[in-house]
This record gives C-alpha cells, structure tokens and sequence, in this order.
C-alpha cells in the first residue's frame, strides 16, 4: 500500500492560524454590541429593540388609466431607547421620477411625471407639511416629539400612476397590474444607523420593519386580486361558484382551477358589482403586494408544510393562459414549499399563503413571487420560481438589510437554488447549471472589481461586482461552509441563527457569531478569508514528487479562497481514486498533509474544484513521464 503525501500552501493572502482572529466591526455596528442590542455569542442582546407599525391601507385602482389612489392609518411604535424628533417615509415607486436615482438608462415608458404625491399628511391629528419634490425618501418633522416606548399616528392619502414599462411593479398587459411598494412606508430606525435615509434605486433591494397590515384593494368588477396575506372576504367579491373552489383549494392536494378564460372573459368569476373590495390581513411581515387582472386564469391548491401540526399553504398562480410554463406553477410551488420545509433550511414555511404571479421581475415579496414566463423552458421556469420562493426565508423570515448587505439574502436563496435543483434535476444539471449561472462569468473577468470583499456594501458596489458580491460568492460560501462543517453541525447552525433571529433583524457580524457559538469552534479564519477578503479561486498543483509507487502532491492556493476540493488519481491499470479535502485543510495558513491510501503506481493527478472553477485550471493537472 502506498501513501499519497499532499502538502498545501498558501501563495496569496492571509487564509488563518489556529489563534483567534479578529474580524473588522465598524463603528457603528461596535456601537451597537457595546450598547447590548447586540450580542457576541450571535443571539439579539439584552437590550435588543426594533420598531413596529400597524397599517390599515385602502387603494383603489382605476382600470385601464393606471391612475391609483390610495389612504393609510398608521400607528407607528417606537420601541427605541431614543425621543425620535422627525419620520422618515419611503416612496419606493417615487423611482419612477425623473430626478430619482437609478444605476443606468430607462426609457421614457418607464418614466412617470408626478410620481408618488402625497396629498395630506396628518400626524398625530396635525396637518404636516410634505416636501413632494424628493426622490424615494422623504423626512417629515413630527409636531411633538415621539418618546420611547410610545406611539404617534398618521394618517396619509396619496395618488400615483403605475408605469406604461413595468420592472418590479408597474403595468404587465393594458388591464393586468402589479402594485407592488403601492404605499409610503415608515422607514426603519435600528440601533446602528438611525434612520435608514440610502435612497432606493434599480438595483439594490430592501430593508423594512415587521409590521402589521389590513389592507383593502378596490377594483373594477370582473378584476381579481391576489396579494399578500389571507383573503378575508371571498364570496363578497367572487360569484359563488369560483368561492366554493377557492375554498376547496385550501385543503387538496390536488391542482383545482379556480378560474378559467372563457370564465374570465364572460364576466362569471368577481360579483358583477361596479367596484369589488378585496380584504386581506396579514402580520408581523416586512411588506405587502398585490396583483390584479381582468383576464388572467386562476390556479390554486395546497401543501403540508408542517407535519408536525398538519398545517397548509394555500398555493395559487395567476397569468395569461399563452404562459406555457405557468400551467406548473402550482406544481412547481408545491414541490418547493414541501422541499424547502422539510429539507433545506429544513424550517416549516411560515406563512398562509404563496402566489405566483406572471409579470417581468423575476423577484420576490412576501408570499407573492413576480415571474416572467419563460414559454416552454420548463425546467428554467422551476429553477426561477424556487430562487424566488426560496427568498421566503431570507429576508421574510429574517429581517436581512438588503440594501446593505444582499448577500444575506440572494447568496441564501442562490444556495436553497442550487441544493433543491438537485432534487428535481441531478447532480449533474443542477452543478452545470450554478457554474454556467453563478460562477463561470465571475471566475474568468479578472477585473478588479470581481474581487471586492463581499463585505462590501450592496449600495456601493455595481454592475457584476454587485451580482456576484450578492449572488455567487456567498453561496460559494455558504457551500463551503457546509463541507467544512458537515451536514449535521452545518444545519444545527443555520436552525439556531434562524430561530434566534426570525422577525428580526441580523447582520452579518450577528451571523457569524451564531455559527461560532452554535458549531462549537472559532470560525473568523473562514469569515475573514471569504467575507473580509480580496481572494478568488485559483488552485495551482505546484509539483508531483514520486519515488516508486509513492508520491507527495504540492498544492498552492494562489486565488486564496478557502474552498473544497478533490483529489483524482489514477493509476497504471486505468483505475481511479478520488480524495476529498474540505475547506479546513487551509486553516493553519501554511500546509496540511493528507495521507491517501493507494497502492499502484500513480500515472496523473489533478485538482477538481466542482462548483469552485479555477481562474487557471490548466496548472491542475500532472501526468507522470
């Protein structure tokens, strides 16, 4: 029997020692942990607070201008240890505006005139004034000062039109609408910014409260609504028959169409009334979306998501009959939610309902998905509509700051992506498709922006270094990160950061002390070499010493990035071996030797890095003389 010696160095950048590291904390976050709202061992501190608001909205859409109005109450509650002095509202579709901000050219169907305009702010039963001339933020001063522990109420009506050229909301046909960011919201006041002022743009995502919503949707007869949340009033605004599926659809596991073309068509799914209001309620949840159309077809069933109480998930779709893809959407939904729960995170869905609406975005909102069709690219359609529903977790359930730091959520739900894929397409599709996808375009642009830390801020960063800061890299991490731990450690870890931290809101350094603490072993090496770092991926077999049937293999981590890989020999007689080697053999920072059984003479060795592509795989191979 021979032995396979296999010495690793590192050439580029500081992988670790088996000492404590530290890992760099801004100000501010320091702040916060020395004020104990935060803690060391990962869990919210002693001192942990985050404000909440109670919204009861009312919009109506007129159909087909576009035009929406709309009226709030809201009851915000400050749960600070801070007097808070002014309010900060966001107008998420104030992006529409001339003058907001955006990261490149829209056309001019894009565009909106007026944007969001406000037409009466009243807080705490006073008239305030309203500066409409702001992008997607905008600060009012509150006519007394809102002490901790209290509350303060508003009362706002405002009106907008929804864009010809719709994107994460907007119109998608002339009598199909997407409301999503429909309201002016609370901005969030936390305990290591202040006031969140970061303007919305294009491209970074989003950061809201966990609150409390009844919202009611006015439209013209013969439009459904689907939305956030649970229908409170269905047989006041659907005819009886199409009320009896819907109900049925709440408990078979069985796909029900709840409401065909000829059905739409005819006038025979909503009460022939002038004007229907659709109610829905939902709680303690980041937002609220709603889709209507007068034409869409209507899919519904349901799913177990929780075997452990019996509960369902009402799951519907919603889209033009032509949409090929979405005749499986409920399939498609039910599949994820029942994987998701019981597999990766392995964490019951949490919420009532998921709808999967046909529109552009590709994106997600709480219990609600926007996708564009993709005709009979069936199995495309699926991998989309997963990564969406996969974001149900991240930031739904946990609270994730998305404009700062999106790989908290996109690297999660690229991952959840990645793993379900292999339960529906194998192995093989599911890795050809993350490396095509998520990793080959990244690890051959050697441009300096591909290298930032992931670290980075999400708003300050753009274009591919803001794709594949959110997307590939922290999922290449979090993969790692579970070869390393193993399956077992690796789930017991992600289990405890979401149940310590769901309904709140963590950041990165609340992550990476959840996993310290709940794996047991001081992991900052491994957030420092890929969170905090400028490293890629580039493996080098720097030589093959052999004597005999004996050889010792030197591998040098040029790229520096702590990842898995394996080791395959062959031997004289044809056959192989392969060696695994997680992320821990490049922890000491210097070298690690393995012993690989063998026994015949060895003709070629080579590095295979799977997911992990190398940026130079040419110097991965040896073949012997």
């Amino acid at each position: 029997m021979i032995r396979i010696a296999i010495t690793l160095m590192l050439a580029l950048g500081y992988i670790g020692s088996v000492s404590a590291q530290e890992l760099y904390m801004p100000r501010n976050i320091k702040k916060a942990y020395a004020n104990g709202t935060r803690a060391k061992n990962g869990l919210p501190g002693a001192h942990y607070w985050q404000n909440k608001g109670r919204y009861d909205i009312q919009l109506k859409v007129n159909a087909p201008s576009g035009l929406v109005y709309g009226r709030e109450k809201i009851r915000y509650i400050n749960n600070s240890p801070d007097t808070l002095r002014q309010v900060v509202i966001r107008l998420l579709c104030n992006l529409h505006k001339v003058n907001a901000p955006r990261s490149g050219y829209v056309s001019k169907d894009f565009l909106t005139e007026d944007g969001v305009v406000i037409d009466t702010l009243i807080i705490g039963g006073m008239n305030v004034p309203f500066d409409n001339d702001v992008a997607t933020v905008g600060t009012a001063k509150l006519p007394r000062p809102l002490v901790s522990k209290d509350s303060v109420d508003l009362s706002i009506s405002w009106h907008y039109t929804l864009s010809k050229q719709s994107g994460r909301e907007g119109r998608i046909d002339s009598t199909t609408f997407f409301l999503a960011y429909a309201y002016p919201r609370i901005s969030v006041y936390d305990d290591y910014n202040g006031w969140d002022k970061i303007e919305h743009s294009d491209r970074v995502e989003f950061y809201s409260d966990f609150n409390d919503y009844n919202v009611a949707v006015t439209v013209p007869k013969n439009y459904v609504v689907w939305g956030t949340g649970v229908l409170q009033n269905g047989p006041e605004v659907l005819q009886p028959a199409i009320a009896e599926r819907l109900k049925k659809s709440y408990t078979s596991d069985q796909l029900i169409h709840i409401a065909g073309k000829d059905e739409m068509n005819g006038g025979k799914v909503t009460q022939q009334k002038d004007w229907n209001t659709w109610k829905f309620t939902a709680s303690h949840i980041a937002d609220v979306t709603f889709g209507t159309s007068s034409h869409y077809v209507w899919d519904a069933a349901s799913v177990v998501v929780d075997s452990a109480t019996g509960r369902r998930t009402s799951v519907q779709a919603a889209y033009d009959e032509t949409a090929t893809d979405f005749h499986h959407s409920v399939d498609f939904s039910r599949y994820a939610l029942d994987w998701f729960s019981r597999n990766w995170p392995g964490v019951a869905y949490p919420f009532p309902t998921m709808t999967a609406f046909q529109g552009f975005a590709d994106m997600e909102y709480p219990m609600m998905v926007n996708d564009a069709t993709v005709g009979e690219q069936i199995g495309f359609a699926q991998l989309v509509q997963d990564h969406e529903i996969a974001h149900t977790y991240f930031p739904f359930y946990m609270g994730i700051n998305e404009t700062r730091y999106a790989f908290m959520d996109e690297g999660w739900a690229t991952t959840f992506e990645y793993l379900i894929g292999i339960a529906e397409k194998g192995k093989e599709e599911a890795d050809r498709f993350y490396k095509m996808f998520r990793v080959e375009y990244y690890i051959k642009d050697p441009s300096g922006e591909e290298d930032q830390p992931i670290i980075s801020q999400s708003h300050q960063v753009s274009g591919a270094g803001y794709g594949n800061n959110a997307y590939g890299k922290p999922s290449l991490a979090y993969l790692a990160l579970k070869d390393l731990l193993g399956d077992n450690s690796f789930r017991k870890c992600l289990h405890a950061y979401m149940h310590d931290w769901n309904g709140k809101h963590p950041i990165p350094w609340d992550f990476f002390n959840s996993f310290n603490n709940n794996a047991g072993q001081e992991l900052n090496w491994f957030w420092n070499n890929w969170f905090f770092s400028n490293n890629y991926i580039d493996l080098q077999l720097a030589g093959v010493k052999t004597k005999g049937n004996n050889a010792e293999l030197s591998v040098i981590n040029v790229g520096g990035f702590a990842i898995p890989f394996d080791v395959v020999v062959t031997f004289e007689d044809g056959t192989s071996k392969t060696v695994h080697q997680t992320p821990a053999v490049w922890k000491s920072g210097n070298k690690q030797v393995v012993i690989v059984p063998a026994g015949k003479k060895i003709v070629t060795a080579k590095l295979d890095g799977g997911l992990y592509m190398d940026y130079t795989p040419t110097d991965n191979e040896w073949k012997a003389n």
